[in-house]
């Protein structure tokens, strides 16, 4: 039998959610999620220590800035429990490589901070990049599989709060299932909300707010404003490419 319980959940993050966990959504969430673990763990991702990685890794303290994905991805290998990070050892130039990343690394690189040197984005998270999706668990091969099984309200509670509770946070919201929870954003205190097409393969150029200008050769600029508005209220920039990476690694996107 597998648990799941608010225990899961790190102690910070409980504070903030208050008494949602007296609700009935929650009890939703808690009995569906521990049917599906009981009767199919080996197939869902990531692994249920991994649900809670991205607060685990971004304490509500540190967090300044709030990228939304939607909910893991569904592949073999490539879950970690961090919205649009997989384990830095995927080659670039591989299949099982994510396009979001590819054209995520190609803006940074646009914008002069130069590309990823893999797909592995715990620096980001363990430098106050909270990176979460807005369902913590899916089916192997089944994208949004679990999207209905109560992880919304968990999510909009804590998106809600967490704009309520800390002024200044970046926001980064690519794609219209983001955009979706502008509203929740929006009840916080100067935020700063950065608005564009979702980064994976042809989205990137969508929308009258393209993540990548068609031909790629101009980005949507989020991350230098994240930067900018970070040391405007005294935080500290983020170093969104990790500077302890090999020029090997980094030719891999070159």
């Amino acid at each position: 039998m597998h648990s799941f319980s608010a225990a899961d959940i790190p102690e910070d993050w409980r504070a903030l959610l208050g008494d949602y966990f007296e609700s009935p959504a929650w009890q939703r969430l808690q009995t569906n999620l521990r049917a599906e673990l009981n009767v199919n763990a080996e197939n869902i991702r990531p692994e249920p220590q991994n649900f809670f990685k991205a607060l685990r890794l971004t304490p509500l303290a540190k967090v300044k800035v709030v990228i939304l994905g939607q909910d893991p991805y569904h592949s073999p290998g490539l879950a970690q429990g961090l919205a649009f990070s997989i384990p830095g050892n995927i080659p670039s130039n591989s299949r099982e490589f994510p396009s979001s990343l590819r054209n995520i690394s190609k803006a940074l690189a646009l914008e002069g901070f130069g590309p990823l040197p893999n797909g592995d984005l715990h620096y980001w998270a363990e430098q106050g990049v909270l990176l979460l999706n807005t369902a913590l668990s899916v089916k192997l091969g089944e994208a949004a599989s679990h999207a209905g099984i109560g992880w919304k309200s968990l999510i909009d509670q804590l998106i809600s709060a967490l704009a309520k509770q800390k002024p200044h946070l970046v926001w980064m919201l690519w794609g219209g299932h983001a955009q979706s929870k502008l509203p929740l954003i929006e009840s916080g205190f100067d935020q700063l909300i950065l608005q564009s097409s979702h980064p994976s393969g042809l989205g990137v150029y969508k929308t009258d707010r393209p993540f990548l200008q068609p031909g790629g050769k101009v980005s949507c600029q989020h991350f230098t404003q994240a930067n900018k508005w970070l040391i405007a209220h005294q935080r500290s920039p983020v170093q969104w490419v990790d500077g302890r990476a090999s020029l090997a690694d980094k030719d891999l996107f070159t």
